[in-house]
């Protein structure tokens, strides 16, 4: 069994937040992994709703806050919803996801978790008028 780290990461590099899960399979594809995050970092927030929820994706009716999302009412997320949403935004490049030194350009590349144990993730803001 392997481990992965999720890290979210500034565009230069620099770490923001990162949390490890273990127990996984030795090889697993993007994809999976995408969704494996997301669906963590929902239960979390759903263990214990509030206002605020720190993810990849904006949860629908939410306005975005450095570090994370504002809520208008403390709700449970549907990890689903948050997981195709996360699916979605990585189609229209919305983050970047770097495992090793290699930028993952399709959700369906495998990733030994063995060699490459980091995945970060770069959110991309995109360009005012652009």
């Amino acid at each position: 069994m392997a481990s992965v780290t999720f890290r979210d990461e500034t565009a230069t590099g620099r770490a923001l937040e990162e949390f490890t899960l273990p127990d996984l399979p030795e090889r697993i594809s993007a994809r999976e992994l995408v969704r494996l995050r997301v669906r963590e970092e929902v239960a979390r927030h759903n263990a214990s709703p509030s206002h605020h929820f720190r993810g990849l994706i904006k949860p629908t009716d939410a306005e975005a806050e450095l570090n994370g999302y504002r809520l208008r009412t403390a709700r449970r997320l549907d990890w689903e919803k948050q997981a195709d949403a996360a699916e979605a935004a990585f189609a229209r490049n919305g983050f970047l996801l770097l495992v090793g030194d290699r930028q993952i350009e399709d959700l369906d590349f495998e990733i030994d978790l063995l060699a490459d144990p980091v995945v970060s993730f770069v959110k991309l803001v995109p360009l005012v008028g652009g």
